[in-house]
């Protein structure tokens, strides 16, 4: 499997997990657990923020943040819908760079002045790894106050977006997994 295919797996994913995260929070009662809430809608953009500033590094465009969140907190539906916005632009991304490109260095300034370089592989990795470890902090927080969470896990993309992964599993249970 080729990096680029790998990745567009995994940034499908990251759009799969944050969409189904923010429909959760979305549906939360703004009274109960505010502070929770709160907190969690203020992750969930801090995602956002930082998906947005790797994508502007990967355009070579200034990304125009002071920070790596906003001051404010958007609505749960502005933000489902601008977390949904920047998942397909990296999407689209991998449609247009090339094998090779993947491997090109992109130097950058972090939001608090200091100086990075990475490839666009590892930025786009980084991009991925940064919101699932975050997405993991909301579902210990939501699990502390009794919200029930997404079942956030690659394996749970995979056999809900190809559901006939599981009829293979099936076929291939009790073999020995080393002749796999």
């Amino acid at each position: 499997m080729s990096a680029k295919t790998l990745l567009k797996g995994m940034l499908a994913y990251q759009a799969w997990a944050n969409d189904e995260l923010m429909e959760r929070l979305a549906g939360m009662d703004p009274a109960s657990d505010a502070g929770q809430r709160h907190a969690a809608l203020r992750l969930m953009n801090h995602i956002h923020v930082v998906s947005r500033i790797f994508a502007a590094q990967l355009k070579g465009v200034a990304h125009g943040y002071a920070s790596d969140n906003t001051p404010g907190t958007p609505e749960p539906r502005e933000l489902r819908g601008a977390l949904a916005e920047v998942d397909r632009w990296y999407l689209d991304y991998l449609e247009i760079v090339s094998e090779q490109g993947l491997a090109d260095r992109v130097a950058f300034v972090f939001t608090d002045g200091d100086k990075g370089c990475m490839t666009r592989q590892e930025m786009l990795t980084h991009v991925v790894l940064h919101g699932s470890y975050h997405r993991g902090e909301i579902g210990r927080m939501l699990t502390g106050i009794a919200v029930s969470t997404p079942w956030d896990t690659y394996a749970v993309h995979l056999h809900r977006s190809e559901p006939a992964r599981r009829l293979q599993g099936e076929t291939q249970a009790g073999g020995d997994w080393r002749q796999r």
